[in-house]
């Protein structure tokens, strides 16, 4: 098999697949390519915002301790093998094809979704290179999600909770929790952000108890009154600066270290410093992610009200600083757009709005629409779109933001580089 033979295998599946009401149809996959996962070691993750910071905190410091860890992403950023990686490798074409031939032949036909495909190639690459350790991002949910089919992790970790996949999940918060803290599981333990309102720590408590795992308290990590853009914090009388942008990186940060220091008690010997190099170098692609240059650039993914709203407090922090803020953003209608773009529109010296970049992307005329009550808002491509907004970024000492879509902000890191 080669790689265009392999994409289209991949691709011939859906995004969700059939519908599911349990996980018999991830686990008998998963038993027909002989269930690695059951040979695997797991740090399991789940959450609305948070996840992909908080795992490239955990794992980064497992891999500064001398440790061969996995990394499991969702959805990828610049291309598909991006969401396969061993430390900072990701998965080679040569592997891919492979095992992407090995699940072709033991699959039946099923109407698997893709993001089971993906799971079952990545296991089984992580057992073949003798991973130590697995890092592990649910897609959507918890209880129902594929990677659930995972044995008891060493911990379970559910960052932020906010309201997303609202048709899938629930209309509440609460609701949304309850498909989290399905990843909760007997003989483990589990860590909750702390951002999180106490309605959903209460209903983590009670699945903890109920299951038998231990919930372990996030370690003390206090915010710095140093402040400035990368919200400094001390932990254990140490000030870190975490190397991405953000309030809520403290949160994803203090959940990492509690996660890797817990780990030490499951043989993990992971250093203080590791911990600390983690966390002041650790960045990841399209959340929040500050491209210094001439202008810089912000690129974030977020596409819910509550993602939305952490590049919110970074914009009205660089209009504190005299920034002005010129917004290239595009979204797509599963998401509640309107919200997201009254927010960002309302801190946008100008905003422009583009389409094109998915095949459910809101019309750009729509997004103008709705800003044009709080700004200057325009429409166009995105290569014209991006050109004004640096233009003027460069010409006023502002800044250009790229936002809205985890597909639009992938569409120009692609093309315009990290």
């Amino acid at each position: 098999m080669n790689i265009e033979e392999c994409m289209s295998f991949i691709n011939s599946y859906t995004k969700s697949g059939g519908r599911i009401t349990d996980l018999s149809r991830a686990k008998e996959l998963m038993n027909r390519v002989g269930d690695p996962q059951e040979r695997l070691k797991f740090v399991h993750i789940a959450g609305t915002n948070g996840k992909g910071s908080t795992l490239e905190y955990i794992a980064n410091a497992l891999q500064f301790s001398g440790y061969k860890t996995g990394k499991f992403t969702s959805p990828f950023v610049l291309r598909y093998t991006d969401r396969i990686r061993i430390n900072d490798d990701e998965i080679d074409e040569k592997s891919l094809c492979d095992l992407a031939e090995f699940v072709k032949e033991r699959v039946d036909d099923k109407a698997y979704s893709q993001f089971e495909i993906t799971m079952a190639i990545a296991m089984l690459w992580y057992e073949r290179e003798k991973c130590d350790i697995v890092v592990l991002e649910t897609g959507i949910g918890g209880l129902l999600d594929s990677t659930n089919v995972i044995p008891p992790p060493l911990v379970s970790v559910i960052t932020s909770i906010s309201l997303d996949h609202t048709a899938l999940l629930g209309e509440t918060v609460e609701e949304i929790a309850s498909h989290k803290a399905g990843i909760i599981k007997r003989d483990s333990a589990v860590i909750l952000s702390e951002d999180n309102p106490e309605s959903v720590r209460e209903l983590v408590r009670k699945a903890a108890e109920e299951t038998g795992a231990e919930l372990i308290p996030c370690e003390q990590c206090r915010p710095s009154p140093d402040g400035g853009l990368y919200s400094p914090f001390i932990y254990r009388g140490i000030t870190l600066t975490p190397a991405m942008p953000g309030i809520h990186q403290k949160y994803n940060a203090q959940t990492a270290i509690t996660a890797c220091i817990y780990l030490r008690s499951k043989g993990f010997s992971i250093s203080e410093s590791a911990i600390i190099r983690s966390v002041e170098t650790t960045q990841v692609r399209a959340r929040v992610q500050y491209i210094d240059g001439e202008p810089p650039v912000i690129v974030d993914g977020g596409h819910n009200p509550a993602g939305v709203g952490m590049l919110s407090l970074m914009l009205m922090y660089l209009s504190t600083r005299r920034k002005k803020i010129y917004t290239v953003m595009g979204m797509v209608d599963s998401k509640d757009y309107i919200g997201c773009i009254k927010t960002i529109s309302e801190l946008s010296d100008r905003l422009f709005a583009v389409d094109g970049f998915a095949a459910n992307a809101v019309p750009a005329e729509t997004i103008a629409d709705i800003a044009s009550f709080r700004t200057e808002a325009e429409t166009g491509t995105l290569a014209e779109c991006v050109e004004k907004a640096k233009a003027l970024a460069l010409e006023n000492n502002g800044v250009a933001v790229i936002c809205g879509s985890l597909y639009l902000a992938s569409e120009y890191l692609n093309k315009y580089g990290a």
